[in-house]
């Protein structure tokens, strides 16, 4: 399944009280739009770009836009959201089967999110993420500010981008808005059209950029100082698994147990990463209850980590890992280990520190029967690195 997304930044923003459109504010560094393109555009499930613009920037959208690993067209949208997603859709490449819509003015929409919406827009047709609604709902009538019904809480939830459709479910739902239908957004042209539209989880995190105090809070998880993150992992030594750390096979007849590889070194150093942007821990993100994760390398998923730092807006300064491990000795293997730690993580190799140690015969470690590793992450704004 081919997978595209339409980046819809063809409106001009005025509740944030700009000067230029909003899509195109400096938010750390980047633009608005820059960082929601950001997000698709190192998904390794997404495989062409339509960005649509206002029409005056349109014929500038390769300065706009900026450079892009995935192929990108930038169109000029239309007078209504809904038209601005036609024009999307026609610039679409013939090949795609699955297309992804999204507001520009969301910057902070993660690649699990997007992973969700593309696995339940491929298996329903058509989803959104959405967030259930936490406070008591009331209809209001709007001329006379009185409450009219309280609605029932569990059915209420608030719609997200991105919004997933296959090719001919958004094929319909933009030609019904063509004959003269009024959508909010995809889904609910989709849902007029007579298609099952599904809903994923949201992300608190994902929020839309409409006022200015949206923007002074999205600003403001820039301009913090650096973050310090703490990780462990420990694994049982096993006959018959290969030793690896860091992508560096290690001379041992036996390795760690585990769903992945069992890299240790890798898994306490994302935790690290993790911790110190916020963003959870490797259970979270890796769960190994997930076959995609099963054998997966521990640098493999390192990188993985980095794209979800980036999204969320830091970077890694330095890095620094104890190993715990009685046999064979690390100290031959050190250099190997901390070129292809620094390759991962775009840092330069004296930023990256690995320590061996043993545990002295003490414990499951120092008996020989198990692996640990101890890791510190110092994280900075990505704009401050």
């Amino acid at each position: 399944m081919s997978v595209g997304v339409i980046i819809v930044a063809a409106g001009r923003g005025t509740r944030v009280g700009a000067s230029v459109p909003k899509q195109l504010l400096d938010l750390g560094g980047r633009s608005v739009l820059r960082r929601s393109i950001d997000a698709f555009d190192r998904h390794p499930a997404i495989a062409a770009l339509v960005v649509v613009l206002p029409a005056e920037l349109a014929g500038d959208g390769p300065a706009v836009v900026g450079g892009t690993d995935r192929p990108c067209q930038v169109v000029a949208g239309g007078a209504r959201r809904q038209d601005s997603v036609r024009e999307g859709l026609r610039a679409m490449p013939a090949g795609i089967d699955l297309v992804l819509v999204h507001d520009a003015a969301r910057p902070f929409a993660d690649a699990e999110l997007i992973d969700r919406v593309i696995a339940a827009a491929g298996e329903s047709g058509a989803a959104i993420p959405g967030l259930a609604a936490r406070d008591t709902v009331k209809r209001v009538d709007p001329d006379r500010g009185t409450v009219t019904a309280t609605l029932p809480r569990e059915e209420i939830w608030l719609a997200q981008t991105p919004q997933g459709f296959r090719r001919d479910v958004l094929v319909a739902a933009v030609a019904l808005g063509e004959a003269g239908v009024e959508g909010t957004d995809e889904a609910m042209l989709a849902e007029r059209a007579g298609h099952t539209v599904s809903v994923v989880p949201g992300d608190a995190r994902n929020v839309k950029i409409t006022t200015a105090d949206d923007l002074a809070a999205a600003r403001a998880t820039f301009t913090s100082g650096p973050r310090v993150g703490t990780g462990f992992d420990l694994h049982r030594l096993v006959e018959g698994r290969p030793l690896v750390l860091a992508g560096v096979t290690l001379p041992s007849d036996r390795g760690p147990l585990g769903h992945s590889d069992g890299d240790v070194l890798c898994h306490s150093l994302i935790d690290a990463m993790l911790g110190a942007a916020g963003q959870g821990d490797i259970g979270r993100h890796f769960p190994n209850t997930d076959p995609r994760w099963k054998g997966a390398p521990g640098l493999d998923l390192l990188a993985r980590a980095c794209g979800i730092l980036r999204t969320a807006g830091f970077a890694v300064a330095n890095v620094d890992v104890t190993v715990l491990l009685e046999k064979p000795k690390l100290v031959p293997h050190l250099d190997d280990i901390r070129s292809a730690l620094a390759g991962v993580l775009g840092l330069a190799v004296d930023r990256v520190s690995v320590k061996a140690k043993t545990n002295e015969g003490v414990d499951a470690v120092g008996r020989g029967e198990a692996i640990a590793a101890h890791a510190t992450a110092l994280v900075w704004p990505e704009d401050r690195r």
